[in-house]
């Protein structure tokens, strides 16, 4: 398992963080329980298997909805 911290635009509503959310958790690899979207930092963490998602299909999910990613770590 990996760990990201991903830098987002910054978000202007709950709702924002909350369709980030949404759909960060269907992706398959991502940790469901790890999913965590601050709107405050505008920074969403989460844990995934990296044999089954890359950071990019992770990335590539939020801007789909139309929100820029910014930047992204990975440990």
């Amino acid at each position: 398992m990996k760990s990201a911290t991903i830098q987002l635009e910054t978000l202007t509503c709950p709702s924002c963080m909350q369709k980030i959310e949404g759909a960060l958790k269907s992706l398959d690899g991502v940790d469901h329980d790890t999913v965590k979207v601050s709107f405050n930092s505008s920074k969403a963490k989460l844990d995934f298997d990296e044999t089954k998602v890359s950071i990019e299909e992770i990335e590539d999910s939020i801007k789909r909805l139309g929100y820029e990613v910014i930047k992204s770590r990975v440990k």
